[in-house]
């Protein structure tokens, strides 16, 4: 006699490891025709000093193309001064004016890459260290919203002080991975990176707790009280809007503050989701319409927005980058969702919306036979609570790396 209840456990694991083997075979398979790392030699390439006044991106530092906003100053009763790190890396030569030791504190971010410019520095010109003479600060020095009061900037030179190096430098600043590198001064380079918090918005892809969907039962409903079995609208591969059914929570978190892209159209809808989520764009000039991740949506594109259940494009006049607590990403069978009125996939950080539907095929084959053998309200409950990121998801967050050229990659394309 059948458990109606549920399959065995021992089952369901070997019929999960099954079908993820599957899942690793089909996308090898898938790309074969394509380049995969370390298939060959990278060749070298010269590098070229930046400018006085030159910086990179270039973009504005509080800009989402590079360092993003800033989220206040840290100051020693801050609860966020305890994550801010000191660095004692001996390459490194702190000035430290203060006598606090302020300068060696640093969000962990910026560490990496200062640790990473520090082996550069040395490579470049040996028996010369990176050189600090401002990092985090507490004494009011900078503009309000500088990222020196976050740890999220520093200011350096030489160890030599030889003036003739700083553009070589910036240049090396640049390729250690900086968010943002300024030929600022004739005195020293300004280099900032995004916070850890926003960092996170680049690893995931989820849109904020306050949209809006439409469920198929209930009308109108805020994403964060969302189940697991809700039906809500989509979008099928012909382009039609359709119901699906909420299989898993991907990511969820509702304390946490993350960096959003907001998107506002001419037809007055506002989308604020994550950096790396994929939306459905139309791009007039090329007549194509396909998925790109948030940040790449520019002004004077096209988003597809529900307008009495009909996919009409309306035209983006507001792109912005703005922090909010808390986010959600819902995972249908349809791998789409429309989120306060605006076509979006479920997926982020994998530049191919097919692909990334692919990678979820095991998982819905599974609970597609789970729902054959069991009621899964009790599960489906204590799966709507879920905090932080699905089991099923982080194994693939793991793995992309091996599976997947760097151009199918979100933050490798950022590099």
């Amino acid at each position: 006699m059948c458990n109606t209840k549920s399959l065995n456990p021992l089952v369901n694991l070997r019929i999960m490891k099954s079908i993820f083997l599957i899942l690793i075979l089909t996308v090898n398979s898938a790309l074969t025709c394509s380049p995969i790392r370390g298939m060959g030699s990278r060749r070298s390439r010269k590098l070229t000093p930046l400018v006085f006044k030159q910086h990179v991106p270039n973009v504005l530092e509080n800009t989402l193309g590079a360092s993003g906003l800033h989220e206040g100053k840290i100051s020693r009763e801050d609860p966020r001064f305890k994550d801010l790190i000191p660095n004692y890396n001996k390459d490194i030569i702190f000035k430290d004016e203060e006598g606090t030791g302020a300068d060696r504190l640093m969000t962990l971010r910026l560490k990496e890459k200062l640790n990473i410019l520090a082996i550069s520095v040395m490579n470049q010109w040996p028996s010369v260290k990176l050189r600090v003479t401002e990092g985090w600060d507490e004494d009011d020095f900078h503009s309000v919203d500088s990222l020196h009061y976050e740890g999220r900037a520093v200011d350096i030179t030489t160890s030599d002080r030889d003036r003739t190096k700083y553009g070589m430098l910036a240049r090396l600043a640049v390729e250690a991975g900086f968010d943002w590198v300024y030929y600022e001064s004739r005195a020293h380079i300004h280099c900032s990176v995004k916070s850890d918090s926003s960092q996170a918005s680049h690893s995931s892809g989820c849109f904020s707790l306050d949209s809006i969907v439409q469920t198929e039962k209930d009308g109108k409903k805020q994403i964060s009280d969302l189940k697991i079995g809700d039906r809500v609208q989509s979008v099928n591969s012909n382009g039609e809007t359709v119901f699906s059914e909420v299989i898993m929570f991907l990511d969820r978190e509702v304390n946490q503050t993350r960096e959003f892209v907001q998107i506002k159209t001419n037809g007055g809808a506002t989308l604020r989701v994550t950096p790396a989520h994929l939306l459905l764009v139309w791009k007039p000039h090329t007549h194509e319409t396909k998925y790109l991740f948030a940040d790449q949506v520019e002004e004077n594109d096209f988003l597809l927005v529900n307008v009495n259940n009909n996919l009409e494009p309306q035209r983006v006049t507001d792109v912005k980058a703005v922090l909010s607590k808390g986010f959600i990403a819902p995972l249908t069978r349809e791998g789409t969702v429309v989120v306060n009125s605006v076509a979006a996939s479920c997926y982020a950080l994998v530049d191919s919306q097919s692909l990334a539907h692919i990678s979820f095929m095991p998982f819905r084959t599974m609970k597609t036979i789970k729902n054959w053998f069991s009621n899964d309200n009790d599960v489906n409950s204590i799966s709507s609570k879920q905090n932080g990121i699905h089991w099923y998801a982080k194994a693939l967050y793991k793995v992309k790396d091996y599976l997947l050229p760097d151009h199918y990659l979100y933050y490798k394309r950022r590099k």
